[in-house]
């Protein structure tokens, strides 16, 4: 199994796009980015620790390939926005990709530079590309919301 790290705002969105995604085995919501050792939400949200919002994948590289889950980051949020998505603002709302060896770095950067070069933004994409580092699991209610928050609505009356 292969990892790769992405931040594209709040997690739970993104979180629900790439567990869609054939080859994707796990995800995690967390935090990463930043310089504050285990961070929890509010710390997050208080703007003190520097992390981002992120989503930790494993995938199995004989079903997805990279590339393939870079397509998929970049479609699920607007790459142009600095510290934002939507409604979300905020340093822990940047868009990152967060890369676990250079092969990983050399297909973020050029398919960035593609993107900026021949895609749909008339804006600069404002998306970083970082070394992965130490990546801390968000909160157990954080962990696939979108699908806890379906489940949970089927049984309201």
């Amino acid at each position: 199994m292969e990892k790769a790290t992405f931040a594209a705002g709040c997690f739970w969105g993104v979180e629900h796009k790439f567990r869609a995604v054939p080859g994707v085995v796990s995800t995690a919501a967390g935090y990463t980015g930043g310089h504050w050792p285990n961070p929890c939400y509010l710390d997050v949200c208080a703007r003190v620790t520097g992390h981002a919002e992120a989503v930790l994948l494993e995938y199995d590289r004989s079903q997805v390939s990279y590339e393939a889950l870079l397509e998929v980051f970049w479609n699920c949020h607007d790459p142009t926005q600095i510290n934002r998505q939507g409604p979300d603002r905020g340093e822990q709302y940047r868009s990152v990709i967060f890369y676990h060896n250079w092969e990983q770095e050399k297909a973020a950067r050029l398919s960035k530079q593609k993107l900026q070069t021949f895609g749909k933004y008339d804006k600069d994409i404002a998306t970083e590309i970082q070394p992965a580092g130490e990546f801390y699991l968000a909160e157990d209610y954080h962990q696939q919301y979108i699908e806890k928050k379906r489940h949970s609505s089927k049984f309201i009356s």
